[in-house]
């Protein structure tokens, strides 16, 4: 008997009452599903789906669907498997079918969730696709107050093998709530646990690093791009609180110390710099208020420039008054301080500084706030040929006497945005 036919015989044993069958099932077919593996066509014999076509699933993958609610050495190879098989865009339909969705989603959400950072990266493999952005944007999830969990709430689609339902459940009718904004809380959370090893320590039990990916996936398209710039509440129960830019929660992260994260919020916020009528609200202060059009809601302005600037800086020594030009986080940096790393993520942060130059606005902002400088001391020990053609695009555009063919660049766009003054005395307050 070859090889394939080996293996098509496991495939029933997948849905064997005796959980150690499944996991030995599919431990054997696990092997079999990265890129360029001999037996791969086994996982996609019948699948259809997208255009006119109704989606079509074959029995092998909704087993392995439903292998990721089980116990935790069966499930972590099924989140596995899907991880690695969803780089081909025949699986898509089928693994973005709403209930799995909703359940890959509120699996990610729950803190408890030990196979989150999995379900995290099949999500980012996932939101590849333009068809899954557009349902991730629109994706609503039951969540249940909880007083006890750090997130305030339970999502109730979480519930399987690897991740209880929390003892006593919550009370309570589940609400529906967009997913969108509670993945950006959970990212956020989640980030300070990563510096505790011991799992049972953690408030998250996942990084949810690979987060970031799925938030520059969704930015590359229009819809996605207006989620991040229009304001709205943080709480997903909807009592009154401040509003603000989902934008705003992602930038502390230019520093991270993982790649992955850095290089997600990078490319986040480079693909909400292609709006241009967001430029004014990108860079304005937080004691400004100020609206992203068509959205007629004012919140504070998200001051990304130092969080651009600051991975593009090293520790070189400006003259005080060049100093004073740079924003507060960047005057005075120790002779420690390390330039970003990956040269991807450089080009991306120069390229963003290049998106803002769009407008006569946009580029006055940067000659006024020390870009510059910063731009000239990175050109001076910039080892990459791509990054350092950039850079001097940049400096082209930064330098150079406007005339009156370019002194009105993008004043209609840049006056939509209306700016508040913001009265509130607190938000006045930088930090550094």
């Amino acid at each position: 008997m070859s090889d394939a036919a080996q293996l098509k015989e496991l495939t029933p044993f997948l849905r064997d009452k005796n959980p150690q069958v499944r996991q030995i099932a599919l431990a054997n077919l696990l092997g079999q599903t990265p890129k360029g593996s001999p037996h791969r066509d086994l996982f996609y014999a019948g699948l259809r789906g997208g255009g006119l076509q109704q989606t079509q699933e074959n029995d092998v993958i909704r087993d392995i669907k439903i292998l990721c609610r089980d116990q935790l050495a069966t499930a972590h190879d099924a989140f596995r498997a899907l991880v690695n098989l969803s780089d081909n865009s025949l699986l898509v339909p089928s693994l973005s079918e709403p209930q799995f969705l909703k359940f890959v989603v509120s699996y990610v959400l729950n803190p408890q969730a030990i196979l989150a950072d999995l379900s995290s990266m099949l999500l980012s493999n996932l939101s590849a696709a333009t068809s899954v952005c557009t349902a991730l944007l629109s994706l609503k999830v039951p969540i249940l107050p909880d007083d006890r969990s750090p997130m305030k709430w339970f999502p109730v689609d979480s519930r399987c093998g690897t991740c209880p339902a929390p003892v006593p459940y919550p009370s309570g009718e589940p609400k529906e709530v967009l997913a969108l904004p509670l993945l950006i809380d959970a990212f956020v959370k989640a980030a300070p646990g990563v510096e505790t090893q011991e799992l049972a320590k953690r408030t998250h039990k996942g990084e949810l690093h690979f987060l970031s990916s799925v938030f520059a996936n969704l930015s590359t398209v229009p819809a996605g791009r207006m989620f991040f710039l229009t304001p709205r509440s943080s709480d997903p129960f909807g009592d009154d609180v401040d509003m603000e830019y989902p934008l705003s929660k992602l930038l502390a992260f230019t520093e991270h110390k993982d790649t992955i994260r850095r290089g997600g919020v990078a490319s986040t916020i480079k693909n909400c710099a292609f709006h241009t009528p967001a430029h004014r609200a990108l860079l304005a202060t937080e004691d400004e208020k100020v609206t992203v059009p068509p959205s007629t809601v004012a919140a504070p302005g998200m001051d990304i420039l130092p969080y651009v600037l600051l991975p593009l800086a090293g520790p070189e020594e400006f003259d005080l008054e060049d100093q004073e030009l740079l924003p507060a986080a960047l005057q005075f940096l120790p002779p420690t301080k390390k330039r970003e790393p990956d040269p991807v993520i450089r080009l991306t942060h120069v390229e963003t500084l290049l998106l803002l130059c769009t407008t006569r606005w946009g580029r006055d902002y940067l000659r006024t706030h020390g870009v510059y400088e910063v731009i000239r001391a990175l050109h001076e020990n910039e080892e990459v040929e791509k990054i350092s053609e950039h850079v001097e695009r940049l400096v082209n555009l930064l330098k150079r006497d406007e005339g009156p063919d370019t002194a009105k660049d993008g004043e209609d766009i840049i006056n939509a945005a209306k700016v508040e003054e913001s009265d509130d005395e607190d938000s006045k307050i930088e930090e550094i």
